[in-house]
Order: C-alpha cells, then structure tokens, then sequence
C-alpha cells in the first residue's frame, strides 16, 4: 500500500497559501469571495491524513464540506482519496469526477469539473508515474486557462475561476511530491498573469439569496429526492453517502426550504447563512502602503478585521479527536461548547512545507512584507520565517520581527503598525516606529479555570486542582520572555476591579489610549460589565471589543477574558 499522506498534505498546505488570492478572484457562480475559504475548511481532513483511519477520511470530507466549491470538491477526494497505491489513482479520480459531476444540479464546463476532466484524461493515458509530472501540469494549466473563454462571467471579469485554480494548485503540490520533483514549482503570477484581477468594470449581480448546508437522513427513494431537491434553488449540490444526502443549495427563504425538505427526510443538521458579496476590486483604495504586513493567527485579529486592514493572516490549526481546522475559520462557539462538554482540544502549527509556501507566494504577490511573528518564547515561527528568508530573499523583501507578543498584544501591534504603514504620514523609519510599539503595548490575561492550563501541560496537576479548590484566578501576561504571573484575585469582581486598578496607573481620565478587550464564550459579561466599566473610566479612549485567539483560548479555556492596551496612534505620528 502506497502512503499518499505527505502528498496530500502538501497539496493542502499549497491551497491553503493561496486561499486568499483564490477567495479574491471568486466570480463564479456568486461573487461572494469565500472559494478558498471554503476549500481550506472542506478539505482539512486531507491535511492530516496520515493521523486519521484511512476509512474515516472519506466520511470526515463529507461532513467538512461548506460552500459551492466545498461541496463539489468532496465527492471528487472521497473517492480519490481511497487509492491504496499508484495504480488506483486513475481508477479513483475517474470514479471521483463522476460523482462531482453527478452531484450538481445544473454541473457544466469552466470550472473545477474541467480540471477533473484533464486529470482523468493524464491518468488513465500514462502507466508511469514517474514521468507524469510535466505532461499533467501542462494538460491541468490548459484546463484552467480555459475557464476563462468557457463561462461568459469569467470572460467579463478577466479572472479564471477560483475553484479550478484551487484545484491545480492542490495537485500540483500533491503530484510533486508524490513524483519527487525537486526545486520550486512555477509562480502563479507567470501562469495566468492577467488572469488574476478582476477587471474594474465588472459589475457583478446582487444576490439576496442564503447559502444553506445540510445533512438529510433519507429511508427510500433517494434519486426520487435528490431530482425533487434540485429544483428548490440554486447552486444545488446533492451527495449521496449511503442513505444520508448532503446538501448545498441557494435560496432567498430558508424557512420555506426547510419546510419542503420536511417531506423527503430527517434533517440532521442545518446551516444557513445569507450570502454577502464581497467588493470585488480595490479594497484599500489610496496610496500604498510601504510593506504588506503579515502576522499570525495567535493574535486576536479577526479575518474581518485582517480583511479590512489589507493584513495577511497565518493560521495554526485547532485540533479535535476527528480533525484540525484552520484557527481563523473556527466557530468559537463550538470550540468552547465541545470544551465544556470535556472534549480534550490542541493546537497545532502549520507544517514547515505550508509556512515557506505562504511566506514565498506573499513576497512575490506584494513585494516588501513585514512579517510580525508571534513571540519566539511561544512557537517556533520566527525561526523557521528567519530560515526561509536567508535562504531566499536574496533581494531582502521579506522582513520578519519577533514581537515577543501573543493573542491580544499582537493584534494591537500589528493594528498601530498597519495604520501607520498605511497612513498619509510615509514612514521614515518603520523599523523604529515597530520597536516604540513593541515596547508600549501590554496585556493581561484573566483566567477563569485553571484545569484547561493543567489539560495543556502548562500548570502542574496539584497547583491546577488547588487553585481550583481555593477558587484562585490567576491573570498572567504574554511577554518576551514567556508568561509572567502578574497576580490571582478569587472572582470576576476581582478580575474587573484588577484591569481599572492596572489602566488607572497607567492613564489618567483624559488620555484616549487603544483598549482591546478579548473574551472566550463570556462575551455578554464582557461586553456589558467590562466594557461598560472601561468607557466610564477612559471616555477618550478607543475600545475594541473581539474574539480571543483560539490558540490561547483552548489553552486557557472558556471563561478567560483578556485585556490589551497601548497609547493611541496619534503618539506613533507625532513622535
């Protein structure tokens, strides 16, 4: 049996590095801007497939799938995934594309059905693998290529399509393993340059429409019901495991679908969310900024918030007993709900082979980067970026600083630094600006239970059980160094009366000083006490009010709430 698991994995690890761009060019068939997305979140199992029971995988593709593309790209790796050796591989990706194409309601031409298409054709015409490589990139660039004359909202918006430009970069990656190539694979900009920017005068159509996902136990009849079902919106993707259907469809009523869907089965699971349209083109209009600045998911930026500040995000990933899932592109809720429930939750980081491809792929997208790593005393990332960047960034864009920070510290950093970076004031020195704030951004971190650092292996088991026992929260803080105890209170009361003692000693009641304030699954406390409690004190003051990262969260578990503060942006400017 042949192990395919580190092909798979660096298939991944090459879409997940291009997702963003894949999201950024998605037109078809809503431009909604979620393609990439939704493949990083519907084939995750296949990035950890050597941790898995092989027979799992198949199952896990179909309960991870979201979204059109996710939907789509399932039923292919179900099948192609299940290959024991090389000489499987034509065998399952035909049977695979056949049921990707069977799935969709109204399946056609131009889009990750063509590249499944060429696959196919490379495979079953070529017994040796090790020659295969050049041939099935070429055929598979081609297929690309052509969504663009092949479907009218490409051609009109001058990109190729995002599904089937995520699929050549996963087997891409995948065969390239898999076939020991040697070296880099060709720059994305080289192969479909002028392909990978939506054309300002695109207009793109509005859509009203929800995008639902469900499971659907069905006893009989199940062709009778997916025909039914393909008429009750659009975008419809039906696949079929056994006697359960998964279901993705387009509809402008969620309510009335579910009630039709009532007739053919037991829903089982049920999500839906109303589409948003992304603006397609220039989100951060102005002058441009002097770096592209990168960071990772440790700090408590949201993708949105990422989005909106032109902030490139790199993700570790959350680690249940069945999968791992992009950090980012997690529901907190959940994450702390299977917590509570005593789920034993990890994190882990993303594979060397994905850090190089993203920190390779930025540099050539934006040219100088200023990458602000999470604090070396944390993770590994600033040695291993510091590795990739002396072995290949001989023209020195890529910049790469140990912040020393973590969850909301980092976020506020990166937040003051990219205002500057984008600011009408162009920096002098940048560099030094990133040091003053390095030095004025601070965090305490308040925690509610101590076993969840105990569950971690970061507090022994007879300190976590006492200080349970004796209701001690301690607040610690994320420095250079480490985390610093900075004191134990025996209440939320305490806690509160903690974080004004600490902003009191640091600002008086006029000062207009930056407040992140982070909560787990106590955001109404947050909100409502704290925040409430913080705008008394500091009227001036700038008060955010986000998700604590997830990496720190599954440490510390629910209940922990933090708080992060610097100067405002104004001291940066005028210094």
């Amino acid at each position: 049996m042949t192990d395919f698991s580190k092909s798979f994995a660096n298939g991944y690890a090459c879409l997940a590095a291009w997702s963003d761009l894949l999201d950024s060019i998605n037109v078809f068939p809503v431009a909604d801007g979620d393609t990439g997305t939704n493949l990083r979140l519907s084939l995750s199992p296949l990035r950890d497939h050597q941790q898995f029971d092989r027979t799992d995988t198949p199952g896990l593709l179909t309960s991870s799938a979201i979204g059109n593309s996710g939907n789509i790209a399932s039923p292919f790796f179900r099948h192609f995934c299940s290959a024991t050796g090389v000489h499987e591989l034509a065998e399952k990706a035909s049977l695979g594309r056949e049921k990707a194409w069977q799935g969709i309601a109204n399946p056609c031409s131009g889009t990750m059905l063509s590249v499944f298409d060429s696959l196919v054709s490379v495979l079953e015409t070529h017994d040796e693998m090790t020659s295969i490589y050049g041939n099935l990139s070429r055929e598979l660039q081609a297929a690309v290529k052509s969504t663009r004359q092949l479907l009218p909202d490409l051609q009109n918006a001058g990109v190729v399509d995002s599904g089937a430009l995520g699929m050549y970069i996963f087997f891409d990656g995948f065969f390239r393993e898999l076939t020991e190539q040697t070296g880099e694979s060709e720059s994305i900009f080289d192969l479909f340059s002028n392909s990978l920017s939506i054309n300002s005068s695109f207009k793109q159509e509005t859509s009203e429409d929800y995008c639902v996902d469900l499971l659907m136990q069905v006893e009989e009849q199940e062709d009778v019901v997916e025909e039914s079902i393909a008429g009750l919106g659009e975008s419809v993707v039906v696949v079929r495991d056994e006697s359960v259907l998964k279901v993705h469809i387009h509809t402008p009523d969620p309510k009335t679908l579910r009630g039709q869907l009532d007739n053919y089965g037991d829903i089982v699971h049920w999500s839906d969310e109303k589409i948003e349209q992304k603006n397609l083109h220039n989100n951060h209009p102005g002058e441009k900024p002097y770096f592209h600045i990168i960071t990772d998911g440790a700090g408590s930026l949201t993708r949105e918030m990422a989005l909106d500040h032109g902030i490139s995000l790199l993700d570790s990933y959350i680690v249940t007993g069945e999968s791992s899932r992009p950090e980012s592109l997690c529901d907190p809720e959940r994450i702390y709900h299977l917590m509570l429930n005593g789920t034993r939750l990890t994190t882990a980081q993303a594979s060397t082979f994905e850090r190089h491809q993203h920190y390779r792929n930025l540099s050539r997208q934006f040219g100088r980067c200023l990458y602000l790593c999470v604090g070396s005393a944390f993770t590994g990332n600033y040695e291993i970026a510091k590795g990739w960047k002396k072995d290949n960034d001989p023209n020195d864009l890529f910049t790469v600083i140990d912040t020393g920070a973590a969850s909301g510290r980092l976020a506020l950093i990166v937040l003051r630094v990219s205002r500057y970076n984008s600011s009408s004031h162009p920096p002098k020195d940048l560099l030094a600006i990133v040091d003053k704030v390095l030095g004025e951004c601070k965090e305490y971190v308040f925690i509610d239970e101590l076993k969840y650092l105990v569950a971690g292996g970061r507090v022994s088991r007879a300190k976590g059980f006492f200080g349970d026992l004796l209701h001690m929260k301690p607040v610690i803080s994320p420095t250079s160094s480490g985390v610093e105890k900075m004191g134990v209170v025996r209440s939320r009361k305490g806690q509160l009366a903690f974080a004004v003692e600490v902003l009191t000693e640091n600002f008086d009641g006029t000062a207009a000083p930056i407040v992140m304030l982070q909560y787990s699954d106590n955001k109404e406390w947050v909100e409502s006490r704290v925040q409430a409690e913080m705008r008394r004190l500091l009227p001036q003051a700038e008060i955010l009010l986000t998700p604590l990262s997830l990496t720190s969260g599954v440490h510390m578990g629910p209940g922990t709430w933090s708080m992060a503060f610097s100067p405002p942006l104004c001291s940066d400017i005028c210094s």
